[in-house]
């Protein structure tokens, strides 16, 4: 016999911790359905672990799966199994969860803890998940009989103030769930789920892998709504590369196939399997600031959300794909997943097995798959350099830059550091806005006649890693336009003396724009360049932190001279013979600007350099 339904007050608080966990936890209100089916699948999950270790247990263990009915006319939407199900005393405890927990005392114990696993218990029970259902309905009525009891359980709440729980029998084995919908409601997203066409759509998008069959009627058929194919679970060899192919193409939204698939399974103290993909191409909102990044995440085959950014770095926001993790919370929030210790891990893992399979990719025979990532990706990558200290290496072993060494062919480090000279110590490189501009740069001069292989740097994020990153294999990286540089100068002592008087002299007179005046050892055919100091920044970062809106103090550079160009021993020869003049102060202005034009610099009065020029060119006629 049915005993009279006993009433239970929420505590007071509990209508707060429901709207907070409404909101909060749950953006989307379609999720609902992915919390009930996700229930009944771990209803099912335990009553076959149940029934394996108890053979005495009285269970129907035929035909399991879920079903999922709708009533356009009474406006109710029914999730059952025919799992586990749960006593009275499994429904007050979890199902009850909500009400036993004060919103305050929630949110503290959530503060607390450091531990990822329990942090998951405490938002992961039951009750939470249950009560997404309030998102949609005014009204839930729960079903239940556990397996291997005779008593059933009837629960019912509004989700304001009380609830109702009384014993019934003659109920099925398992639970059902049974929703009264509210009215549908567009503009809150409160979408028509007494329809059958949107029911699949949510079961096709979030539990399309649930192992179990989930089954709905409509008229007189029954049908399977998910395909329980989870690809990354299947042995790679059950998979042809048309499948992967196809699902690359639904997880990516892309109409092309991925460049490659990589699959990684993890198995010990926690378990997930993994089926990444690297596109064919770059999406257009690669370097865009509003761009979604990630990949999906899944637990146990349920679909958590997209773009999941904790599992993947920025610099490999390209990376598509599948994480299925076993052991995480099913409504784990973005925020609580960034501090999850068992994602980090899982994380470091995704990194190291995508940059292997680049660096596979790299000494493959065919280099057209390595060429076509590099071109697409390799701007986004290098900013791993900057932020992913662990794996700089191994970024580094994946980079190919343009050099002075071959016009067309793109070289890794490895391959320049086996070309280079006996005794050569530095990895040399320039940076600048084009391929073009760095051959014509005068830095490059006595490197080039010396037979020294110098890096063609040309993107903007070059600026910044050289700086961030100290070498290669023991050879440190340096820039042909920055510090002093040691090319078997042919500068002698003698030079330096007969110089010394008009070094002295052109950085006091251009002391506004330089910090220093010498002789150089990078110039063979160029009058005169200028250089960094070793630990300045370039002109080109310098103008990037303006733009960012970082205010930057003036940085003066030093002006090389060549000391075997006619120009500069002309100067210095006008110098020694006739001491400080306009004339010859005007000629050391012209020389450096001419410098600054050279490696692409903006003069800072160019009015005055033309009126300069003109004047002096009009005295050699």
């Amino acid at each position: 016999m049915t005993t009279s339904a006993e009433t239970l007050e929420f505590q007071s608080e509990a209508r707060q911790l429901l709207q907070l966990m409404i909101h909060s936890i749950y953006s989307n209100k379609d999720t609902f359905l992915r919390e009930l089916v996700s229930n009944a699948s771990d209803a099912l999950d335990k009553l076959r672990l149940e029934a394996f270790r108890d053979k005495e247990l009285q269970a129907d263990t035929d035909d399991l799966h879920i079903e999922i009915e709708t009533d356009p006319e009474n406006r109710t939407l029914t999730v059952r199994d025919n799992g586990i199900g749960m006593s009275r005393d499994d429904v007050v405890a979890l199902i009850g969860t909500i009400a036993k927990s004060g919103t305050a005392e929630f949110l503290k114990k959530l503060k607390e803890t450091k531990d990822s696993a329990a942090s998951q218990d405490l938002i992961g029970q039951f009750g939470i998940g249950f009560y997404a259902s309030f998102m949609v309905a005014d009204k839930v009525t729960l079903l239940t009989r556990r397996a291997g009891s005779d008593e059933g359980v009837r629960w019912e709440s509004e989700g304001e103030g009380t609830y109702t729980i009384e014993t019934v029998p003659d109920l099925p084995q398992g639970t059902s769930v049974v929703l009264h919908l509210k009215p549908e409601d567009a503009e809150d997203q409160l979408f028509d789920y007494t329809s059958a066409a949107k029911i699949k759509q949510i079961v096709k998008k979030y539990s399309d892998f649930i192992t179990w069959p989930i089954r709905m009627t409509e008229g007189e058929e029954t049908a399977t709504v998910n395909s329980m194919k989870a690809l990354w679970a299947r042995s790679s060899s059950d998979v042809t590369e048309d499948e992967y192919n196809e699902f690359y193409k639904h997880v990516a939204h892309d109409w092309n196939d991925p460049l490659e698939t990589i699959r990684l399974q993890a198995e010990g103290t926690f378990e997930y399997q993994a089926l990444l993909f690297l596109p064919g191409h770059a999406p257009l909102d690669l370097f865009m600031r509003e761009r979604k990044r990630g990949v999906q995440l899944y637990v146990k085959r349920v679909f958590i959300m997209d773009d999941c950014e904790a599992l993947m770095p920025e610099y490999l926001r390209f990376v598509k794909g599948v994480v299925d993790a076993q052991d995480l919370s099913l409504n784990v929030s973005r925020e609580i997943l960034q501090q999850d210790r068992q994602i980090q891990l899982i994380r470091r893992r995704l990194v190291k097995k995508v940059l292997s399979t680049v660096k596979t990719l790299m000494a493959d025979e065919n280099p057209y798959k390595y060429e076509t990532f590099w071109k697409e990706f390799g701007r986004a990558v290098k900013e791993g350099l900057l932020d992913d200290h662990e794996n700089r290496t191994a970024i580094l072993d994946i980079c190919s830059f343009a050099s002075t060494n071959d016009p067309e062919k793109l070289t890794s480090l490895r391959e320049y550091v086996e070309r280079m000279k006996d005794g050569q110590e530095h990895i040399y490189y320039l940076t600048g806005e084009s391929r073009q501009s760095i051959e014509n740069s005068p830095h490059l001069e006595a490197f080039q006649a010396k037979g020294y292989e110098v890096l063609v740097l040309t993107d903007p994020i070059d600026e910044m890693w050289v700086d961030a990153v100290s070498g290669y294999e023991e050879k440190q990286f340096q820039s042909v336009a920055k510090g002093e540089v040691e090319l078997d100068s042919d500068t002698t002592d003698e030079q330096k003396e007969e110089f010394s008087g008009l070094l002295t002299w052109l950085t006091t007179t251009l002391s506004e724009q330089v910090k220093e005046v010498r002789l150089s050892s990078r110039l063979t055919t160029s009058p005169a360049c200028i250089v960094g100091d070793t630990n300045d920044v370039t002109p080109t970062l310098e103008k990037m932190y303006r733009a960012m809106g970082q205010e930057m103090p003036q940085i003066k550079r030093i002006l090389e001279l060549n000391p075997g160009h006619p120009l500069v021993s002309g100067l210095r020869s006008s110098f020694t013979e006739n001491g400080e003049s306009e004339g010859l102060a005007e000629t050391a202005e012209l020389l450096y600007g001419m410098a600054l034009l050279a490696e692409g610099g903006e003069l800072g009065d160019p009015s005055r350099f033309t009126k300069l020029l003109a004047t002096h060119l009009q005295k050699t006629l």
